[in-house]
């Protein structure tokens, strides 16, 4: 039988009997870990392999695992990663071996992951920041440019393809210019098309032949000024899809964010009325997961296909790395001096 459309949280650090027996009847396609999930490899090990067990399969498990200001699994049992924005800034006269480094990064993070049982991780962020918009990107982004930004984002979703964990490129097709966070206001970006197609789309489109992607809750005043990108078809069908070419694994963003309106399963028929392949939900309350999953579909025709196609891009054995070696030629990359 189909798996539900969705992607789910949960509360702790293991599994309570009703979040088990919730998990086995809603069967959602997979998961995602947040900082209150996480304490040690052991416990998240055993969490991931709770998850799949409450499934009775083999889930992907996600995770936001970006470095900086973004990171879920952190010192003192896993490494401590930069922000993008500083792989942007080494070695900016040798563009070659920032792009190696970049990729590098994220191939230690695919090995970090995998470790716990974690497959996927929603990371590249493609954003573009702009002067005056909020900074929930910022230092995220990997620079200001959709060349540098395109660039090294490929570098670090290949670097995490290669580990055995898929990339989830973020947040399409660009919350850059929002002026406020969408975790708990709706950004409103008036900026015109033209604009947003010469620089906003430009990484996207770089990497359009990515498996999965996470939708921006902004509202794009002159692609459809009544609804953010996540619930609007003219930007699913006409930008997401048509414009930047995007076939792959479309999720929202947390459907838990404030930048949304109505109950949470209103948010969540609004997501797939417009044209997400999966809605994600990360709080783990269970009065809200049970509201999202009594909208959601289950998982079939090319949400089934997308969602097939992306699984498999990381069914093969990790490319091998030596990672003492690998972490030592990062920090010596992250020593060197930087050019703003």
């Amino acid at each position: 039988m189909p798996q539900s459309a969705l992607i789910l949280g949960c509360s702790g650090l293991s599994l309570t009997p009703d979040e088990k027996a919730f998990y086995r009847d809603a069967d959602p396609w997979g998961f995602i870990l947040f900082r209150r999930n996480v304490d040690s490899p052991a416990q998240v090990k055993a969490l991931t392999a709770e998850l799949r067990e409450a499934v009775g399969r083999d889930a992907p498990v996600s995770v936001d695992q970006e470095g900086g200001r973004v990171q879920r699994l952190t010192a003192p049992n896993w490494p401590k990663y930069p922000a993008a924005r500083r792989y942007g800034q080494i070695h900016a006269n040798d563009p070659t071996t920032r792009r190696e480094i970049t990729r590098l990064a994220a191939r230690l993070i695919a090995h970090d992951l995998l470790e716990v049982g974690i497959n996927v991780d929603c990371l590249p962020v493609l954003d573009i920041p702009v002067p005056g918009a909020h900074d929930v990107i910022g230092d995220r982004a990997y620079g200001l440019d959709a060349t540098t930004v395109g660039t090294l984002g490929r570098a670090a979703a290949e670097g995490l393809i290669a580990g055995g964990v898929m990339p989830v490129m973020k947040h399409i097709p660009g919350h850059g210019k929002a002026g406020v966070d969408s975790h708990l206001s709706l950004p409103v970006v008036e900026s015109p098309r033209a604009e947003l197609e010469s620089l906003d789309f430009l990484p996207f489109r770089m990497l359009a032949d990515m498996p999965a992607a996470m939708t921006a809750h902004v509202v794009y005043t002159d692609l459809d000024p009544s609804s953010p990108a996540t619930t609007s078809r003219k930007v699913i069908k006409n930008v997401i899809r048509g414009a930047i070419g995007y076939d792959g694994l479309l999720m929202s963003d947390d459907l838990s964010m404030q930048a949304l309106a109505g109950t949470l399963g209103e948010r969540a028929a609004n997501a797939f009325a417009g044209g997400c392949d999966i809605g994600l939900h990360c709080n783990g309350v269970m009065e809200e997961m049970i509201g999202v999953a009594g909208a959601a579909p289950r998982l079939a025709g090319k949400a089934r296909r997308r969602a097939d196609n992306a699984l498999a891009r990381i069914r093969h054995l990790p490319e091998p790395v030596d990672v003492t070696e690998a972490r030592e030629r990062l920090a010596a990359a992250l020593a060197t001096e930087t050019i703003a």
